[in-house]
């Protein structure tokens, strides 16, 4: 593989790693890992370990993450369907890690499609505060949206838009930015050999430019005394240190920030007045590649003022459902939009001129005056929220086929009506049980592949 990069990469590789350049080059004879991220929403991290069917070794500069072997088949296993875990090279685990977020916060995940990075910070707000998670496009939105119900996220919102447009919208809106910005790809190319055409077709300079818009678009909407993470998945000086440098003679009160998280294979940033960002080598970790800057614009920030609600109504349609659920009603309140309900948590955002995706948990439909709740909301609760549980073992081959969608007896258990799949207590989806005969409500999107 090593023949098919070009030249002009090459020779800037040389000039950025000087003797450690034939290192890399060697990198591209090793086998690539794989990673996997425990969802700490639904399990901690000693349970998971209690249960985990893989072999797994512990990534040491991500508190939740593990390698597992490229033997395993993770993606295909009902766990998976749970949300337990997320799929995610090792190296893309840390800029997520290194954000520090606080109970309440109000967050914004900029480039956020697929979700990797959007669900750990979701674990990190732990059910508080708002999650706005961005993405210029509309197709890649769909499978966000699909990642974020999964991981059974409620406090989320997701969009659709620029974010040069978006900040003049939501100027000093977010406590805490995470922008994972388009790039050259440069650390991925033994992930991803294909990116290397499109490198040769654009190079650093297209991307160059982009990501200086993003990066000031962002800081726009950062709050003072705000954090900021600017990450890439590439190597080149042009889309990282001197991305910063450029956003850092902008805004003088912004500075870097020495992230907390510290590991002996982490490299300095090139520039002495940026040794506090983090790059990370395939040769140095177990990984690809990855820059990680932490960024804070100015000093202090307001301490911000709990403010108490109290329990929203629930529209006629939902009371006779909701009186199985054990739900939360004081953190938002429910929207009908056609014949879709949400649950929108509370926020003081503007975002009417905004393209929503999905403005919140969808709760479920109403067809003909009557409700049927969703996947999503089966997926974002406890199996102890809900009065009627099915709980499958994970080995029984029931538990597959719910997952495919099929019809399955539950003969063991007497009562009727709405019932939570579970599989050993972790929640899959709704089923309607009638005489013994659960009909299956798994929606289709989320089925086994």
């Amino acid at each position: 593989m090593i023949k098919k990069l070009p030249e002009k990469f090459l020779k800037n590789m040389q000039n950025l790693l000087k003797d450690k350049y034939y290192d890399y080059l060697a990198s591209f004879t090793s086998e690539r890992v794989y990673g996997l991220r425990v969802n700490t929403l639904k399990i901690s991290v000693d349970e998971f370990l209690k249960i985990s069917p893989f072999k797994l070794e512990k990534i040491p500069f991500i508190s939740d993450g593990f390698y597992y072997s490229q033997d395993e088949r993770p993606a295909k296993h009902p766990y998976y369907y749970a949300g337990l875990y997320y799929l995610q090279e090792p190296s893309a685990m840390l800029p997520a890690e290194v954000l520090e977020i606080k109970k309440g916060d109000i967050v914004l995940d900029g480039c956020a499609a697929p979700g990797g990075k959007t669900t750990k910070l979701a674990c990190r707000l732990n059910d508080s505060g708002i999650l706005i998670s961005n993405d210029i496009s509309a197709s890649r939105c769909q499978g966000l949206v699909k990642n974020i119900e999964l991981a059974g996220v409620k406090n989320f919102q997701v969009i659709c838009d620029d974010l040069t447009n978006l900040s003049e919208k939501l100027k000093n809106s977010f406590d805490k930015i995470l922008i994972d910005a388009p790039c050259s790809g440069e650390g991925m190319f033994r992930k991803d050999p294909s990116l290397i055409k499109t490198w040769a077709e654009k190079g650093n300079e297209y991307y160059s430019q982009i990501q200086k818009d993003i990066i000031i678009a962002a800081v726009k909407m950062l709050k003072e005394g705000g954090k900021l993470v600017y990450s890439t998945c590439t190597f080149s000086l042009m889309e990282n240190e001197d991305v910063i440098n450029y956003v850092l003679k902008k805004y003088p009160d912004l500075k870097v920030l020495k992230p907390k998280i510290q590991y002996a294979g982490f490299s300095q940033g090139v520039y002495s007045h940026l040794k506090d960002c983090i790059r990370l080598y395939p040769f140095n970790i177990k990984g690809e590649g990855h820059f990680v800057c932490l960024l804070q614009k100015k000093e202090k920030q307001k301490v911000k003022k709990e403010i108490k609600y109290s329990k929203c109504d629930i529209p006629k349609p939902l009371l006779e459902f909701f009186d199985l659920v054990d739900f939360d009603l004081t953190k938002g309140n429910f929207e009908i939009i056609n014949d879709k309900v949400y649950f929108v948590y509370h926020h003081n955002l503007n975002l009417n001129k905004v393209r929503t995706i999905r403005s919140g948990l969808l709760v479920g439909t109403i067809k003909n005056k009557r409700f049927e709740p969703s996947t999503a909301l089966a997926l974002s609760l406890k199996k102890e929220q809900f009065k009627h549980v099915v709980d499958l073992k994970v080995d029984d081959l029931r538990v597959i086929k719910y997952l495919k969608g099929e019809t399955i007896e539950v003969k063991e258990y007497a009562f009727q009506g709405y019932v939570l799949i579970c599989v050993d207590g972790y929640s899959l989806g709704f089923g309607k049980v009638n005489n013994g005969i659960l009909k299956n409500m798994y929606e289709v999107k989320f089925r086994w592949q």
